[in-house]
């Protein structure tokens, strides 16, 4: 009788830890997961914090508001009222950081300020294929543009041939453009800001976000830029006879659906810089810059715009202008 209890026992204990798998199964099924993303390097070189959000079964759960503030991705953002002329958000606003292709913004004013002719025709030559990341281009070795659209495909599709062949064409080449460059940031008393080449390839292109604002006050001075940059797409024509289409690097301006009320727009990206964003636009009736650096997610930098939008139609929808 002793052995039959023992075996009904051992029976038991063994169906025990046979079902005990599958209950952690369901209670595992039934929690949420979280998951954490953690920031890039320069992230946490400027103290950011990893970012958590909580999955469920159907959906992830992301505040868009923290404490009564926009829930960024970025890690340097900053939001500057113009018609104050006072920050209203700032997140790492001094942090030195690469900038990538928001540099082409003071390429483009160095160009016009030089008041050279923009219906010449500028040719695509070897110096300006990109060295640095290796990144293509459908304007090939000696195709022709003028002036003109060199400078729109910079600043509407980012393009980096195109600013390279600007630099290279400026009297003095390359060399004195750059110098030109770091010349009208002192100007625009962007203090903590390093140029070295026209495109934002090199990571040794640095600013801070505070500097940016003053960038994106002066470029907004140049009728052209602000055209330029809010193009949601075009066609050139190369002397060859060659028809190409170019787009706008900026979703939220080639949306045909968005409400965004766009006045100049800037996209950049390379590694060391993440993605980055900047824009003077009109929110609430209130003009803004909006400059948001190395954020580590393809999307994440529209995502944060609209954030900050949201935020500031809720801020400023009473406050009146003056």
């Amino acid at each position: 009788m002793n052995k039959l209890l023992i075996r009904i026992a051992c029976a038991l204990g063994a169906l025990s830890l046979m079902a005990a798998p599958a209950a952690n199964a369901a209670d595992a099924k039934s929690k949420p997961r979280v998951h954490v993303k953690y920031p890039s390097k320069a992230a946490a070189r400027a103290g950011s914090r990893p970012h958590i959000s909580i999955r469920t079964k159907r959906h992830v759960v992301e505040a868009d508001m923290i404490g009564g503030q926009p829930n960024l991705k970025s890690s340097a953002a900053l939001v500057f009222d113009l018609s104050d002329d006072q920050p209203i958000y700032g997140k790492n606003t001094q942090n030195r950081t690469p900038i990538a292709s928001i540099t082409k913004l003071m390429t483009s004013m160095v160009v016009l300020d030089a008041n050279l002719p923009l219906e010449e025709t500028i040719y695509i030559d070897a110096a300006d294929y990109d060295s640095i990341k290796h990144t293509g281009s459908r304007l090939g070795m000696g195709t022709g543009l003028p002036r003109r659209e060199m400078l729109r495909l910079a600043l509407m599709s980012s393009e980096n041939r195109a600013a390279a062949s600007l630099a290279r064409a400026y009297p003095g080449g390359t060399p004195a453009f750059v110098a030109a460059m770091n010349h009208k940031a002192v100007e625009l008393g962007m203090t903590n800001t390093r140029f070295v080449d026209s495109t934002g390839l090199s990571s040794d292109n640095v600013s801070t976000a505070e500097d940016l604002v003053r960038m994106v006050k002066g470029a907004y001075d140049y009728p052209l830029i602000r055209e330029f940059t809010t193009t949601s797409a075009h066609e050139v024509e190369t002397v060859a006879g060659r028809s190409l289409q170019f787009r706008n690097s900026n979703g939220l301006v080639r949306d045909p659906r968005s409400s965004w009320e766009i006045g100049l727009s800037k996209t950049g990206y390379i590694s060391e810089a993440g993605r980055c964003l900047v824009m003077q636009a009109k929110i609430a009736a209130r003009p803004v810059i909006i400059v948001l650096l190395d954020s580590w997610g393809k999307q994440t930098r529209i995502g944060d715009a609209n954030r900050i939008k949201k935020w500031l139609e809720t801020k400023l929808e009473r406050k009146p202008v003056g």
